[in-house]
């Protein structure tokens, strides 16, 4: 089983997306059983909060399922839970390393280092620009699977 935290500021846009995103493709390509996904925050400023509404118009908008949630905190426990740490922006990465200050197994990554345009997915908390978020989750998702599944069965 590959175990995959997707990680923002506060989990309630860019991650939460993600890992329904993320989710919805596993299911399609019958890799439920091998690949589980969730979702973190950097920050506490969200801890309990449910998916922002402009991010679940779009999930919507785009046909992709996703349920009630609630943000929270990643821990230093995520590192060893998890495969893959991955972070929507650098940003996310520096506020991931108060929290988990080495990387020795190389698990923190950024979602769109799985594609052709590595960097990060701008925050639509602040651009409102939940197309183009939307648009480069996909595309690191979608290099993702596309990665993974040279490792799995």
């Amino acid at each position: 089983m590959t175990k995959i935290l997707f990680i923002c500021h506060g989990n309630i846009c860019r991650s939460a997306m993600s890992e329904f995103i993320m989710r919805d493709m596993v299911e399609k390509h019958g890799l439920s059983d091998q690949i589980q996904v969730a979702s973190a925050a950097t920050s506490r400023e969200e801890i309990g909060n449910d998916m922002y509404p402009p991010a679940k118009r779009k999930l919507d908008k785009e046909h992709i399922p996703y349920t009630h949630r609630q943000a929270r905190q990643v821990t230093k426990a995520d590192y060893d839970e998890y495969d893959l740490l991955l972070c929507m922006e650098q940003y996310n990465i520096r506020n991931l390393r108060r929290i988990i200050p080495t990387d020795p197994e190389h698990k923190i990554h950024l979602l769109l280092d799985y594609t052709d345009s590595p960097g990060d997915i701008s925050d639509p908390w602040y651009t409102d620009d939940f197309d183009t978020a939307y648009d480069d989750i996909v595309s690191g998702c979608t290099g993702l699977l596309e990665h993974l599944s040279c490792f799995l069965d």
